[in-house]
């Protein structure tokens, strides 16, 4: 019984996810604005090379960590 729970609240939680907005109309362009091009790069994507390294060293330190955890609960054992 916990288990139909538990799972009709995940459900429930993450179909929230499925409410989200379709993004606002492009304005139309004229002579007198600025671009309204995408922000980001030129192709149209947008700048992810700084949340990457963070990814990256945050699983280097949690490899690190568990490397040492494994040395030292070696250690104990002998």
């Amino acid at each position: 019984m916990k288990k139909i729970i538990l799972l009709a609240v995940f459900v429930a939680i993450s179909s929230f996810a499925l409410l989200a907005q379709a993004p606002p109309p492009v304005p139309p362009t004229s002579a007198n604005q600025g671009g309204t091009g995408p922000v980001g790069d030129s192709n149209g994507g947008a700048p992810i090379g700084s949340g990457i390294i963070l990814l990256i060293s945050l699983a280097a330190g949690y490899g690190a960590k568990k490397v040492v955890t494994g040395m030292n609960s070696d250690k104990e054992s002998n």
